[in-house]
């Protein structure tokens, strides 16, 4: 096989809030951080250890602007896109590397929101009255009855 492949698929959690920075033609790009966890039994001590993993996520022009008026801090979203090392020099001269998720697309998998209205709905549902029980001829005639031809 001659090709390659560079793609990387990442379900997480936004660290922060989506920075934005604009050019002057007009262009933009998105910056957030992105946490993913694997969570695994140690065997020797039994006990449940969660591992945290960093990803810099970068998105561009439109996509930007839709993750900076839609995503929050805490939302969880599935991206896909690339690797991407840069090579820059710190302030005290030295070369350093970061890498980061050049962002081709995603989705919004839940909402900061969603997941606070979620927890208020059920808080504030009352327990249901049980309704009686029929006998499955009648649930049959009942379904029938509804029926428009």
């Amino acid at each position: 096989m001659s090709g390659t492949l560079n793609k990387v698929m990442l379900i997480g959690h936004l660290g922060d809030e989506v920075k934005m920075h604009y050019f002057e033609g007009g262009g933009c790009v998105g910056r957030f951080p992105l946490a993913t966890n694997e969570t695994y039994t140690n065997k020797q001590t039994n006990e449940r250890v969660t591992n945290t993993e960093w990803h810099n996520i970068v998105v561009r022009n439109k996509g930007a602007e839709i993750c900076e008026k839609y995503l929050a801090k805490g939302d969880k979203v599935y991206i896909e896109g690339r690797l991407k090392t840069r090579k820059w020099q710190d302030d005290k001269g030295n070369e350093r590397y970061s890498t980061e998720i050049q962002c081709v697309d995603f989705t919004f998998l839940t909402t900061k929101k969603d997941s606070e209205n979620n927890t208020a709905n059920m808080a504030s549902q009352q327990p249901q009255v049980a309704k009686p029980q029929q006998s499955a001829n009648e649930s049959v005639q009942d379904e029938n009855d509804d029926l428009p031809f």
